[in-house]
């Protein structure tokens, strides 16, 4: 691939984290270097990745705006993903992959 081209982001697994103001926690699915995180609560949340299991998001870890997405990077190590809501209750996905979401 050219310098300064994206490749398209190809999905490989997705999971659903119930979340709640406790931290929770969730082994993510597929493979890649990227995963899309996508706030479907109408709160903040705060996520974090781990290694191992026991990972906790607090309020110092990555943010995520009510209803928006982000695209993180990861290395093949990550494999636990853990958030924590503001207030209230709803799910948050972990969609792994490889590439960029545009």
């Amino acid at each position: 691939m050219a310098n300064g081209t994206l490749a398209a982001f190809e999905p490989t697994g997705t999971v659903t984290l119930a979340a709640g103001t406790t931290s929770a926690s969730i082994a993510l699915a597929g493979g890649g270097d990227t995963v899309v995180v996508t706030n479907t609560s109408a709160a903040l949340a705060f996520v974090r990745f781990d290694a191992g299991t026991g990972g906790v998001a607090t309020p110092s870890d990555m943010p995520v705006l009510p209803g928006a997405r982000v695209i993180l990077g990861v290395n093949s190590l990550i494999v636990y993903a853990a958030a924590t809501l503001v207030g209230g209750s709803g799910n948050i996905l972990f969609t792994r992959g490889r590439g960029a979401f545009v």
